[in-house]
């Protein structure tokens, strides 16, 4: 089984709500799972899987506690090319910088090399009110390409 790292941008806790869902499902299939909410890159183990759950922030932002993070893959601009991802956005579609956080830091981990895992799951919280349910779909699907 795989070992994913779930690594928040929360304003709001929402995306933490969302990554504490999704490590439940995944820790039911028999994978390992940890969780961190103030990621820090020089911290992190490249040899799991990154799944990145980030919300948009004011125009387009990264939330507070994502922002050094991100910073440090674009300033260190590391290869990883032995890396795995999949990212959760979640946003709101009244604006036009509509989950612009996680397109971001997915273009980001792409140009470093990184392979991406399926595709971007986008919620849109003015229409899912319980983003871990749009999650939950996502992840059946997504589940699969652990073990390929």
């Amino acid at each position: 089984m795989s070992t994913i790292t779930l690594i928040t941008g929360s304003t709001l806790g929402g995306a933490e709500y969302v990554a504490d869902h999704v490590a439940d499902l995944l820790t039911a299939q028999g994978h390992q799972t940890d969780i961190t909410n103030q990621p820090q890159f020089d911290q992190l183990n490249q040899d799991t899987i990154w799944l990145i759950i980030c919300s948009t922030h004011g125009a387009g932002d990264y939330p507070d506690n994502f922002i050094a993070f991100a910073n440090a893959l674009a300033d260190q601009n590391p290869t990883l090319d032995q890396l795995k991802f999949a990212v959760i956005g979640l946003g709101d579609s009244n604006y036009d910088t509509f989950c612009a956080a996680g397109k971001n830091i997915q273009a980001l981990l792409l140009s470093l090399g990184a392979t991406q895992l399926g595709e971007r799951l986008d919620i849109d919280v003015s229409m899912t009110p319980v983003p871990e349910d749009a999650a939950e779909i996502w992840f059946e699907e997504w589940q699969n390409l652990l073990n390929d």
